[in-house]
């Protein structure tokens, strides 16, 4: 059974294009939006409404910087300091460019850090290469399955 992929951002329009993008790209993984930071911790850790989910850890959480409730370096640091949470590949996907927010995401443990790109074109590329790199370039740890084109 494949890993879902962990979508955690707040804005309507970067969740449809993000879906899109991620759709082209051709992943066969499930997404799972969450739309703020505790939502995400709460699916991490299997508590409030997440109690009962299917057991088991993303392959990958693509986590915006500003949420409502909890924000992604606040998630990003929980998910770092838990031995069940801190294998998954967690990559910042935002729209802040600031160096404080880069070089907190990276010492937090963040995976990779992506700006998004504000044309639509630029947007989708980027998130179908960050699929790509996932999913065809990098080796997940040993006895996991990650990703998988659809046949």
């Amino acid at each position: 059974m494949l890993k879902p992929i962990l979508l955690v951002e707040d804005s309507g329009q970067d969740v449809e294009l993000t879906l899109a993008a991620l759709t082209k790209a051709r992943l066969a993984n499930e997404v799972i939006v969450l739309r703020d930071g505790e939502e995400a911790m709460d699916y991490l850790s299997f508590q409030g409404r997440y109690v009962n989910r299917d057991r088991g850890n993303p392959a990958l959480i693509l986590l915006d910087i500003k949420l409502p409730k909890v924000d992604g370096l606040e998630v990003l640091a929980f998910i770092k300091s838990q031995p069940s949470l801190k294998s998954i590949p967690v990559v910042m996907l935002t729209s802040s460019r600031e160096e404080p927010d880069l070089a907190a995401s990276y010492q937090s443990g963040a995976n990779a850090y992506v700006v998004k790109p504000v044309h639509f074109q630029d947007f989708v590329k980027a998130v179908q290469d960050l699929g790509g790199f996932w999913a065809l370039l990098n080796e997940p740890p040993p006895g996991s399955v990650r990703f998988r084109r659809p046949e």
